[in-house]
């Protein structure tokens, strides 16, 4: 270890990243990057023995009198991040790659494009591979009508392991059929549209686009709800282990629930988008005598009035213009977690005896519900031809670049341009004439932003609306539109 922290490569990494820069330049290129390959792995050998945290721990660059862990930290952050396009077609060509020394760029998720991230994941996941020689088939029997239930009271007896490694065999009660494998794609079919079941009380439909769904603060009106929502965490862990695609789409706020990552008061805008409007207005004006709050929310269960304190004696504690921003956090996070504490842990404690904490926080949000749901097949002429315009027309420049961009983006990239705006990237099966709003039937939106053309594109996932600068060429429109879904996504905290 001592010998790898007297080491300085600074200077030599710096010429592989000028090298590279110039590969990236000139794409006829591309294949001179395999000749340097062992120096780049090289680089991921030294990082790896000085020690690594991951970005997210990530607090500072190092200053003058940092560490050689610290400086060797910070240059992996840098060369990784100016180099990603070619690191992930390095990746994508050699997917065994990330077997070995670039298994270290998990530690900078968000480099990673999300193939590159799923396959990475299902090589970990599924490295046990005789695992399931020492577990028999699940066999289901069910009720077409009833599968919720059935498949709840059939699984309940059966430990965590044996639901992951255990090959699902279905049969549906008085239905001809053998199961090679159809009949269990479609058991998770119709599960799906159960467990979202009002009757169950488990989820409601977001206010905002009635598509996507948060666990219900009032499910505890089921007497088996903690179980389910267990139930429901290990089916989902079974999909994703088993590679099956679940039509179950949930709100941003609850899939960072499920990376661990915490929730912003953005993610309000979903579950109640009056209350995330007056949020808004607090934190952009003055409220020194306009706003009568104290650190404390009010609660109607069944009829049944209780206050909450958010912090000690909040009730007592009014908000002020100096403590408002506390109040913003506190308050975000009584009503997307602590509300609903309860239903998150049990859903976890059945998703994470299928897939480890540690294994699925590479994702984001936005590339979990794909994980989750897979890509969505969009069809672009009907998203164009069901699109409205405020301050553009179909014949500004600016729309036709968008469009020009959109088609050039590959199917990922579309997906999230449209979980960036929307919300989701779920496309209702009419299509986009009946794309949902908070008002109902809302069509997607493309509004001229008068600010800077410096200013990235922005998004009211409520509205389906994309405010767009009035950029002065395709190529400055594109690389801030895809710059916006990208980076756009990680959500902003408190300044």
């Amino acid at each position: 270890m001592k010998i790898y922290e007297t080491l300085n490569f600074t200077e030599l990494w710096k010429k592989l990243g000028r090298c590279l820069t110039t590969i990236h330049e000139k794409p006829d290129m591309i294949h001179v990057a395999t000749v340097l390959l062992p120096l780049i792995e090289s680089l991921m050998v030294v990082c790896k023995y000085v020690g690594m945290t991951s970005s997210s721990q990530k607090i500072s660059s190092p200053g003058p009198h940092s560490s050689p862990s610290e400086s060797m930290e910070d240059l992996f952050f840098t060369f990784t991040e100016d180099h990603r396009k070619i690191l992930n077609t390095m990746v994508r060509n050699n997917p065994s790659l990330m077997s070995g020394s670039f298994s270290l760029l998990v530690h900078n998720p968000k480099i990673l494009e999300f193939d590159n991230k799923r396959n990475y994941f299902n090589q970990q996941l599924h490295k046990r591979t005789n695992a399931r020689e020492h577990y028999g088939s699940l066999q289901l029997n069910v009720r077409r009508q009833y599968v919720f239930e059935d498949s709840f009271q059939n699984l309940q007896r059966r430990t965590g392991d044996e639901i992951k490694y255990g090959k699902l065999s279905v049969r549906f009660y008085e239905e001809e059929g053998v199961d090679a494998g159809g009949v269990t794609r479609e058991w998770f079919q119709v599960l799906a549209r159960q467990m979202f079941n009002e009757d169950y009380a488990l989820f409601k439909t977001s206010a905002a686009d009635r598509l996507t769904y948060q666990p219900n603060r009032a499910s505890g009106a089921n007497p088996e709800h903690l179980l389910f929502f267990k139930f429901v965490g290990r089916v989902i862990g079974k999909a994703i282990y088993d590679g099956r695609l679940l039509d179950a789409y949930f709100t941003r706020s609850f899939y960072k629930h499920i990376l661990g990552k915490p929730v912003d008061y953005r993610d309000v805008e979903a579950i109640d988008l009056e209350y995330y409007n007056s949020l808004v207005w607090m934190l952009n004006n003055d409220i020194t005598g306009v706003i009568d709050y104290t650190f404390s929310v009010e609660t109607d269960d069944f009829g049944q009035k209780k206050i909450i304190d958010l912090k000690e004696n909040g009730r007592n504690i009014p908000v002020t213009e100096e403590n408002k921003r506390e109040y913003v956090k506190l308050v975000t996070e009584q009503k997307l977690t602590l509300a609903i504490k309860d239903q998150i842990e049990q859903f976890l404690a059945g998703f994470h005896e299928i897939i480890p904490a540690h294994l699925i926080s590479i994702f984001n949000e936005q590339e979990l519900e794909l994980l989750i749901s897979g890509m969505p097949d969009i069809d672009i002429d009907d998203w164009k031809n069901n699109t409205e315009y405020q301050n553009y027309t179909p014949s500004s420049p600016q729309i036709q670049w968008f469009w020009r961009a959109v088609r050039s983006f590959d199917q990922e990239e579309r997906a999230k341009l449209l979980q960036f705006v929307t919300g989701t990237s779920k496309v209702p099966l009419e299509g986009f004439s009946v794309l949902q709003g908070v008002h109902g039937v809302q069509k997607f939106q493309i509004h001229k932003d008068f600010a800077s053309p410096d200013r990235l594109p922005s998004a009211h996932t409520c509205f389906n609306q994309i405010d767009i600068p009035e950029y002065e060429n395709y190529e400055q429109l594109r690389s801030q539109l895809l710059l916006a879904i990208s980076e756009g996504t990680t959500g902003f905290g408190f300044q």
